[in-house]
């Protein structure tokens, strides 16, 4: 066990920190526009890479700032680098498999390791540095691997950035162990209930950012009754997404990791979700703008999987959060997922507008069990803090 003392830090959001995270928003629709433009299985592939790439370059600079403590100035001005740095990487997305591999690679690579290394020399306590160390380390096996592929052709530039994507993925979700050297995080001083609120307003932003890239399709489709009524139920679909989590969801979670003896634990299953999360939005913003540009077309093997799979990717992480670690609350996302699955099936034969009406009602129905069953969770938590 971990012999830091255990100390219940608490943390307002810093403003850079929220400021930080609309340069990591930002790729929801960069990589939308690139699924959209390459649908494909290596479009799918090609996404996926870039979309962890994302994700590991925000989760790694987010631990460093709450472990760092944001209101450092040395800290921040990791913060603004890292910002500035994933601007121009963010923004390379729709090009990097085309003739920008450096472009998107090199600040890649330098966000992971200025991060690692940062942490690693000036944590403040020996356990954090000595973890960030073993991060280090994964972070030197990836990084030759993203220049590598940077320096390759297209079609082997895939395999090596998946190799690279597949090491970082799996570091942040085992937590970079090394052999007899993993973290025993129980009784680290940790600002759990800072990193909460962050991957809460995150996952707000990533919302948003949906919502504006069904906007842009919304505009670019002609005004006809069909696009209208697609656009407002595609529009009703994300706001089921947000309900599923912010109505009662969210209390499930800060109730339980306030009460948890290893804090962080709960906070690096919901950062690696956070992988599914955007995922799902992702392929739920491209399956819309088919849906809402073309209502009364034909329906796709595309579509089902796109408009269907990306609330599945959705509700799939969720339920995988609250099994392991309330062991509650998941039966429900699992059955709309499955309903889901066979929607997407029919879609294949359904008009684009009809699978949209299909999918609201899922997700509307199953908005309204949660909210029950969220509320017993909450009242069998606090029987048991009470007991």
């Amino acid at each position: 066990m971990s012999t830091e003392p255990f100390a219940r830090l608490r943390r307002a959001i810093s403003p850079l920190e929220l400021f930080f995270d609309l340069v990591f928003v930002f790729a929801v629709g960069q990589l939308a526009a690139h699924l959209h433009e390459e649908l494909s299985w290596r479009g799918v592939a090609e996404t996926a890479v870039m979309l962890i790439a994302v994700m590991s370059t925000w989760a790694l600079t987010s631990f460093d700032a709450t472990f760092l403590d944001i209101e450092r100035p040395r800290t921040r001005q990791l913060v603004l680098v890292v910002m500035a740095l994933g601007l121009f990487m963010n923004a390379q997305i729709p090009h990097a498999f085309d003739d920008r591999p450096w472009a998107f690679a090199v600040p890649l690579v330098a966000i992971v390791l200025l991060t690692d290394i940062t942490a690693a020399v000036s944590a403040a306590t020996a356990v954090v540095r000595h973890h960030y160390r073993r991060v280090t380390v994964w972070g030197a096996i990836s990084a030759p691997l993203w220049l590598i592929g940077a320096a390759s052709g297209n079609e082997p530039r895939l395999a090596w950035w998946a190799g690279a994507a597949a090491v970082d993925l799996a570091g942040v979700w085992l937590a970079h162990p090394l052999p007899r050297d993993v973290l025993d995080s129980e009784g680290l001083a940790f600002d759990a209930d800072h990193m909460v609120e962050r991957i809460r307003l995150f996952l707000i932003l990533q919302l948003g950012e949906t919502v504006l890239t069904i906007g842009t399709a919304i505009s670019a489709a002609s005004v006809t009754v069909p696009t209208v009524t697609a656009g407002f139920g595609v529009f009703v679909a994300v706001v089921c997404l947000w309900a599923s989590y912010f109505g009662g969801g969210e209390d499930i979670v800060t109730r339980h990791v306030a009460v948890t003896a290893d804090r962080l634990r709960p906070v690096r299953h919901a950062v690696s979700g956070k992988y599914g999360t955007l995922a799902g939005l992702v392929t739920l913003a491209v399956g819309a703008e088919l849906a809402i540009s073309h209502p009364t077309g034909h329906g796709s093997v595309q579509l089902g999987l796109l408009l269907f799979g990306g609330p599945i990717l959705y509700l799939i992480t969720q339920a995988w959060w609250y099994y392991v670690t309330t062991g509650r609350a998941w039966a429900a996302r699992l059955l709309a997922c499955l309903a889901c699955a066979v929607a997407g099936i029919a879609a294949v034969w359904l008009p684009p507008l009809a699978s949209v009406l299909i999918l609201v009602a899922i997700l509307v129905a199953l908005v309204l069990v949660l909210k029950q069953a969220h509320h017993q969770v909450l009242r069998a938590m606090a029987a048991e803090e009470a007991s």
